[in-house]
């Protein structure tokens, strides 16, 4: 494999080998937008978890996030159109299991 081929795969493997990434990314093409519902949502999952999580998951282009200038601020995070394409991947693979076993 060449090495510009790994470094694809090492990035894909952060991405989606990160225990809670698939969770994060479900819950929020699920509608779930904001941080603290996120948290609420996903059983088991730190704040501290999650926050790297959403920044990890917003620079490699699957999320945007969007600052609200209010008081309180308040912050909320959608799929890009990369991130819904997968989360369809995803999705794809869930049922593959669900027929597989």
């Amino acid at each position: 494999m060449k090495k510009t081929e790994r470094s694809s795969y090492e990035k894909l493997e952060q991405v989606v080998g990160c225990k809670w990434s698939v969770s994060v990314l479900h819950e929020i093409g699920s509608g779930t937008k904001r941080p603290g519902a996120l948290e609420r949502a996903i059983e088991g999952i730190s704040t501290k978890v999650l926050s790297e999580r959403l920044r990890k998951l917003t620079d490699y282009g699957l999320l945007n996030k969007n600052k609200f200038p209010e008081v309180p601020p308040r912050t909320e995070y959608s799929l890009t159109q990369a991130g819904e394409q997968l989360v369809k991947i995803i999705e794809q693979i869930q049922q593959l299991d669900q027929e597989i076993n």
